[in-house]
């Protein structure tokens, strides 16, 4: 019985994607969870994997077609297409085998070289015009396997990942690191097979004189074979393949089993002594020298700034100020901290307030959810709230979606894991599109008060301060309270001083007395 190979389920934003390569061809063989095609939206690349262990029958979209969601893409077919074939002859498979390797290498100078690939960048969505290499993870001549990373791509809001289209090697690289690059150019010349083959010539002709398959785009790491997608995810997390039990067929290690890992943090590798590059970073300058470093300004530090100066020269932007009594929050989480972390597993932090105030100040005050396009103004009916993070790249601003119907748990589990995506570069293209409204929070680096810059085209942005405590006149009392500072910038052009004040004084009220959250007064 055949099995259908369907396009994955698309984002709501998204109407189709395009076959971007097919990884294997009718009648080869196939392992469950194998990469066989991948889809290529307006936003990212998406992966299709096989749903069954088997053999591609059809193909019946080819690459460069466009696909709908779910849309069939090809079929597998039950067992091996060449088994029975090898069960029956085995000796004339292998002297075929023998004569066609024998052949590819007189053909390609005896250096095991095969098909040449082009290596191209990634294709941008409309709104990126180019990207720079930022790494090359491979030299020219360096054995890799198919799906393993060849380069990175940076552009002005991810990082994009450009891997080896088969096993093989680079023959040569066309565009060197710092370089920019436009969508699908060309960044290198990839030869199947090249890379290493005359090392292991031995070790590969006595393999086939044993029958040994090819295991395709698995992965041997040790005594253990890892399908391609455990293998992306084992490299991600910088995990100890020894340590991950495989329930694939023969103890394969399958995606499943990665995540698994992950989760219980059961395959963390031992730590390394950094001592020699802690020593070489620590050299001391001579003394008298004058030392001066010039770097190439990163393309997503070139974007924050041009957006920041954009912001300022488009925007009549306007900031006012008040400040907040955050007793009671302080003591409500005091109070539950220790339950909440139990029931969520996550720590109770004091953002999860504030998206929750803002996003109910936003419903009364739409003016401020509402962003300018051109001459016109669009008002949202929704509350999508970004949150300012700060990475060794730059300042990344991830979006939470639909905060109104978020719990204050979902809110603080969503955060540390933009923050930790955010750190190691994770971040993908639909995490920063859009937003209505952005929140920072400068007092986790000890700032006290700060004039924050509008995040085009939103027309508003919240700025948190250090929580500070101060003697406040307190019902004809001097009381010392823990006070913040709040800021909010907002256009002029779009939002009055008047409803301005008034959303941060309705903010001020929700945090400080946060029943009304619950009351919606």
């Amino acid at each position: 019985m055949a099995t259908d190979i369907k396009a994955p389920t698309f984002p709501e934003s998204v109407a189709e994607g395009t076959v971007a390569a097919w990884h294997k061809k009718p009648g080869d063989s196939v392992e469950r969870d194998e990469l066989i095609v991948e889809i290529e939206t307006d936003k990212v690349v998406l992966e299709v994997v096989a749903p069954e262990a088997g053999t591609l029958t059809d193909v019946m979209a080819e690459e460069g077609e466009t696909v709908e969601s779910e849309q069939v893409l090809g079929k597998i077919g039950e067992g091996s297409a060449s088994s029975s074939k090898e069960e029956k002859s085995s000796d004339d498979a292998s002297a075929k085998k023998s004569v066609e390797k024998s052949e590819e290498k007189k053909a390609s100078g005896g250096n095991g070289g095969g098909k040449q690939h082009d290596v191209k960048a990634p294709s941008f969505p409309e709104s990126i015009q180019e990207g720079t290499v930022a790494t090359w993870h491979k030299k020219v001549g360096e054995a890799v396997k198919r799906d393993e990373v060849l380069a990175d791509i940076e552009t002005d809001k991810v990082v994009l990942e450009v891997v080896a289209p088969a096993d093989g090697a680079l023959a040569e690289i066309k565009a060197e690191e710092g370089s920019q690059v436009e969508s699908e150019a060309v960044l290198a010349i990839f030869t199947e097979g090249a890379g290493g083959a005359g090392e292991e010539s031995s070790s590969a002709s006595s393999s086939s004189a044993a029958g040994s398959d090819d295991e395709g785009s698995d992965e041997k790491i040790g005594d253990k074979i890892l399908a391609p997608a455990a293998r992306k995810m084992v490299a991600e997390h910088d995990l100890d393949v020894a340590k991950i039990e495989g329930t694939g067929k023969g103890g394969r290690i399958l995606k499943e089993d990665v995540q698994k890992a992950v989760k219980d943090g059961s395959a963390k590798k031992a730590a390394k002594s950094s001592a020699p590059a802690k020593a070489a970073a620590a050299a001391p300058a001579v003394e008298g020298d004058r030392v001066e470093k010039r770097v190439p300004m990163t393309r997503l530090r070139q974007t924050i700034a041009k957006r920041l100066v954009q912001a300022q020269q488009t925007a009549a932007m306007l900031t006012t100020y008040n400040e907040v009594d955050m007793t009671e929050i302080m003591a409500l989480r005091a109070q539950y901290k220790d339950t909440f972390q139990k029931t969520h597993d996550i720590k109770l932090g004091f953002m999860g307030f504030f998206v929750k105030a803002a996003s109910e100040a936003l419903k009364r005050f739409p003016d401020v959810n509402a962003s300018i396009d051109g001459t016109d103004i669009v008002y949202h009916g929704y509350q999508d709230i970004g949150v300012a993070v700060s990475t060794d790249r730059g300042l990344v601003v991830p979006v939470l979606r639909d905060t109104d119907s978020m719990k204050i748990a979902d809110v603080e589990r969503t955060i540390v894991d933009f923050g930790k995506r955010g750190r190691d570069g994770k971040l993908g293209m639909d995490d920063m599109i859009g937003g209505t409204f952005t929140i920072t929070n400068g007092g986790t680096f000890g700032s006290l008060m700060s004039t924050p810059i509008i995040n085009p085209p939103q027309t508003a942005i919240l700025g948190m301060h250090k929580i500070q405590d101060r003697p406040m006149a307190v019902n004809g009392k001097v009381e010392i309270r823990p006070m913040m500072y709040l800021a909010l910038s907002y256009d002029h052009r779009m939002i009055d001083g008047k409803d301005a004040v008034r959303f941060l004084v309705t903010i001020k009220e929700l945090l400080e007395d946060p029943a009304r959250l619950l009351l919606d007064v």
